[in-house]
């Protein structure tokens, strides 16, 4: 039986991690998963772009749920992320996901050429039709060239089991647009980590977030402060952080992230092919960040029993 999905407060884009020969490892994973959820995030999000979804397939994904579900699924939820070329293979692993025991799915709007409106209304539907599941849409016309307007989701309104969006428009006032034109019909969780607070502050009820996946904790309390009023304290973090969550709005976001995970004891820098580890003065110039970031780690008061 699958938990109902509320769509508020931190959820992970987990990175996948693997063993130097590509497969993966799942120790690791189980371990960074295990930081997530003692940290107090939400959900766990399998798959999505941290997660390397270009180069892990559909069995990859079921056993990650899997493996997830056996360990935290009696604890937060469990989304599936969908980013698919063709309407027919996201149903196809949209029910995989469903049959498995996913909570939920995060879905892609198609990618493989330039799509109409219509065509992206009419693919995010036909996987909505497909599935009992809840799905929050994720609308990043930055990285991936198609947006999701105002008026696309006024088509989507209607279709029940269409819960949220994921916003990476990189405007902020896309928040305040959401929330007068549709009121609480959305939620809306921010997609990028150096506008995530002020998108909570603005109304979005939660972040998918990347930098999580080495700093759980720090992520968790800015997120949980900033939505109990104690903004200052929230800005105090946030500001810390700043430099580092920069590393996920980057061609090398993976192996940024991944390597500040290692840092922080809860990952492995082992990419899937074609990617590589950063090297060279790149990799130099990221290690000095996490490097300097650690130094200054702040204190953060108990934000554990404040609501997500």
């Amino acid at each position: 039986m699958n938990r109902k999905v509320e769509w508020i407060g931190v959820y992970p884009a987990v990175l996948t991690m693997f063993h130097e020969n590509g497969d993966i490892d799942f120790d690791m994973y189980l371990k960074n998963v295990k930081a997530q959820v003692d940290a107090g995030v939400q959900g766990i999000i399998i798959g999505g772009s941290l997660g390397e979804s270009s180069t892990i397939t559909h069995q990859d994904r079921v056993d990650l749920l899997k493996a997830t579900l056996d360990s935290v699924g009696d604890k937060v939820d469990v989304i599936v992320n969908i980013a698919e070329g063709s309407t027919r293979a996201a149903i196809a692993l949209a029910k995989l996901a469903e049959e498995n025991g996913a909570d939920g799915l995060m879905v892609l709007p198609p990618m493989m050429y330039k799509p109409t409106d219509q065509e992206v209304v009419d693919f995010f539907v036909a996987v909505a039709g497909s599935t009992s599941l809840p799905i929050i849409v994720y609308n990043n016309p930055i990285d991936y060239k198609i947006e999701i307007t105002m008026d696309m989701f006024d088509q989507l309104k209607d279709v029940p089991n269409i819960c949220a969006s994921k916003e990476s428009t990189r405007d902020i006032s896309n928040v305040s647009r959401m929330k007068s034109r549709f009121g609480d019909r959305f939620k809306i969780l921010c997609g990028v980590d150096t506008l995530a607070l002020e998108a909570i502050l603005m109304g979005a009820d939660g972040w998918v977030a990347g930098l999580v996946d080495a700093f759980p904790e720090e992520t968790v309390a800015i997120c949980r402060l900033a939505k109990a009023g104690r903004i200052s304290e929230a800005i105090d973090i946030y500001r810390w952080f700043l430099p580092v969550l920069e590393l996920d709005i980057n061609p090398q976001l993976v192996q940024n992230i991944k390597l500040a995970a290692v840092h922080t004891g809860i990952g492995t820098e082992h990419v899937r092919a074609p990617r590589k580890p950063l090297i060279g003065a790149e990799r130099e110039r990221v290690l000095k960040i996490i490097k300097d970031g650690l130094k200054t780690r702040p204190q953060l008061p108990e934000y554990k029993s404040l609501k997500a």
